[in-house]
């Protein structure tokens, strides 16, 4: 209750009659720091919006510099080891991020850094979310609400004439709010590989080599753009559309050097391919939210396409034996079709959803001799093919969290229907506060990862001179369950963990490799059990003024028909206006070998000109630590060679901001 003097003296303050005399009162606005690092019961959030490398790089140097992730040049993608790792944006899946590894990391690759807001790392996902049995790492991009208006331009250029400009803004007026942003990049990669194989027929002791070398720039120009529109429907409901398209196309000349030996016969030639290459990606999503009471309704869905064309035509000009330059036209066309349907409900601690997927995989391959007399083509049988893989998916999951004291638990189950298969997955998330600053954590999730749809082609496609891909319609998903188990400390200088994993898979899809009239052909099998265990720790220093230190990294034994002990490390250092991050990735293995170690070494200098101006200079790879070797060994044949993805490069940019 008010007493009646405070109640006078309340009122007198309020009365508009003011004093002329009376200066006005100050405007008084808070602001706070975000946290670089939150981390959940289920998930770890890393604040990159002001990150060093993303002002002018791609989503790939982002996730590079990200703690808990090891990625390399080519855009590979392991989290703690597990290199199934899901890729989701803003929360879902897209068609562009749902092909394979490859794709995967163009799409990385030529995605702009300067829209990513936040990288959440989720090593052992809950029962919410379709983990595909591994890892997810979900790229939130950016979209400011703050009242007026906001743009940054920003753009860099390097060498080899590569560089790339983009802009985004955003408007929020009363319930509207808006956000844009375009972007056009000339990016490339140069890429130099080597594969030689020494090979036998245990039939009829045939025996050779051979040997295919090459070196190419892959020039490609990107544009994308994006919108996206909110509106507050009122206090508890809002409604969110976005759109998004991006297109990429390239003609890179690839001269392959291909040498063949069998006992006195030797055959040398050059496979020159000079494409084009196109892709086309489009998505849209509808959303609506409704919160009131303790309780949240969000609903959506979105549909997403990619459209794709590899030309691989070529010409084979022979040095040995002399003869007739020969002629073929090859290209391979897909169209990725993914369309999804959630609602998820949550209140108090409670929580349950739905999930919907259909997805279709369309692929076309076409492989032909051509005459060069008449233009006349003669299909080769064996590489031309079509099919198509549709798979409809629906899952409905249930949570509770519970918290008693210093005990917080997130249990979960989900039930799925993929295709033919079914399955009842459960999740366990707890966390036990020590003290203050200190708590324990402990998760299991168990999950079905279903093979790739260019995995079950029953048909036999062209890769390389060297190379063919043959399908296996008869693959099955993977059974996989992973526990952790770790201690987390914080103080205000000082944040670390302490954590051991141990993960198994049962029906584990890996290579089978086989050497066919002198063609390496790759398919894939359910080869029985893996495991992987190991233990990671993470670092981060800041002893205060301008000096930050930070590390992660873990060391790991896997089994996978043969076993191996296997590490990674990544280091960030940060001065001022300069920062370095480091990583090392160490030799691995395979079902049938081994590949050999990769690291880099990344410097950036930001540099502000102005208020709203800044300068930024990123010196990627700078000891060009990104060449991989490979070796695979088989009863029938012996291969090694090695992978460059040339990475070390030097941008020079310039960002700009606008605020009204």
């Amino acid at each position: 209750m008010i007493k009646p003097r405070y109640a006078a003296l309340l009122l007198a303050l309020a009365a508009p009659s003011a004093r002329a005399e009376d200066p006005p009162a100050p405007t008084v606005t808070v602001t706070a720091r975000k946290e670089a690092v939150v981390r959940k019961i289920d998930k770890t959030v890393h604040d990159v919006s002001n990150a060093p490398r993303a002002a002018n790089g791609s989503a790939q140097d982002v996730l590079q510099a990200t703690p808990e992730l090891a990625v390399t040049a080519d855009g590979q993608i392991a989290v703690r080891g597990n290199t199934q790792v899901t890729v989701l944006v803003d929360g879902k899946p897209t068609a562009l991020l749902s092909g394979s590894s490859e794709d995967r990391a163009v799409a990385l690759q030529t995605m702009s850094g300067a829209d990513i807001a936040s990288v959440e790392v989720i090593t052992n996902p809950s029962a919410a979310r379709n983990a595909n049995g591994g890892a997810i790492v979900n790229i939130v991009l950016k979209r400011d609400r703050k009242p007026g208006a906001h743009a940054q331009v920003q753009g860099s250029a390097t060498d080899q004439a590569l560089w790339n400009a983009g802009a985004s803004g955003d408007v929020t007026r009363g319930r509207l709010s808006m956000h844009a942003n375009v972007a056009h990049r000339h990016d490339g990669t140069r890429k130099v590989r080597r594969s030689a194989v020494d090979w036998q027929d245990p039939l009829t002791g045939r025996a050779g080599q051979t040997v295919q070398s090459s070196e190419v720039f892959v020039r490609r120009v990107v544009d994308s753009a994006a919108l996206g529109i909110d509106y507050a429907l009122g206090d508890t409901d809002s409604i969110g559309m976005t759109l998004r398209h991006s297109g990429r196309r390239s003609r890179p000349l690839f001269d392959v050097l291909g040498e063949e030996r069998e006992g006195a016969g030797e055959t040398i030639h050059h496979r020159i391919s000079y494409g084009p290459n196109e892709q086309s990606d489009d998505s849209a999503s509808l959303s609506y939210s409704h919160q009131q009471n303790g309780s949240a309704l969000k609903a959506s869905i979105q549909h997403s396409t990619t459209d794709a064309l590899v030309d691989k035509s070529y010409r084979d000009v022979f040095v040995v034996p002399a003869r007739a330059t020969a002629y073929s036209r090859g290209a391979g066309r897909t169209a990725r079709r993914l369309d999804q349907a959630t609602v998820d409900w949550t209140r108090g601690q409670w929580g349950m959803g739905l999930d919907i997927r259909h997805k279709s995989d369309s692929i076309g391959n076409v492989q032909a001799a051509v005459d060069p007399a008449t233009g006349a083509e003669t299909p080769d049988r064996n590489t031309t093919n079509a099919y198509t893989v549709t798979t409809t998916s629906a899952a409905a999951y249930v949570t509770d969290r519970i918290v008693i004291g210093k005990w917080e638990a997130l249990l979960g189950g989900r039930a799925e229907r993929i295709a033919r298969w079914r399955a009842f997955d459960p999740s366990l998330h707890v966390k036990y506060g020590l003290q203050g600053d200190t708590d324990l954590t402990l998760s299991y999730r168990r999950s079905l990862q279903m093979p790739d749809p260019r995995d079950l082609n029953p048909f036999t496609t062209y890769v390389d001179a060297q190379n063919l891909r043959r399908g296996n319609p008869g693959l099955g998903p993977q059974r996989l369950g992973s526990w952790e188990i770790g201690v987390n400390k914080e103080t205000p200088h000082v944040t670390g963990s302490l954590g051991a994993f141990y993960r198994t898979g049962r029906d584990t899809v890996v290579d089978a490799r086989t050497f066919e009239h002198d063609v390496l052909v790759t398919s894939k099998r359910n080869g029985g059990e893996a495991r992987a265990a190991g233990v990671t720790a993470s670092l981060d220093w800041k002893p205060g003024g301008p000096l930050q230190l930070g590390a992660d990294g873990g060391v790991y034994r896997v089994v996978l028909d043969q076993d191996a002990v296997a590490a990674y490390v990544n280091v960030r250092i940060g001065y001022g206006d300069v920062s370095v991050d480091a990583h090392a990735q160490s030799a691995g293995i395979t079902p049938q070998g081994r590949y050999g170690p990769t690291s880099s070494v990344n410097l950036t200098w930001k540099h502000a000109l102005s208020r709203t101006l800044g300068l930024t200079v990123n010196a990627n790879d700078i000891f060009d630590g990104s060449l991989r070797t490979y070796r695979t060994d088989t009863p029938a044949f012996h291969q090694a060679g090695f992978d460059h993805f040339v990475a070390r490069r030097v941008y020079v940019g310039l960002v700009k901001r606008f605020s009204r």
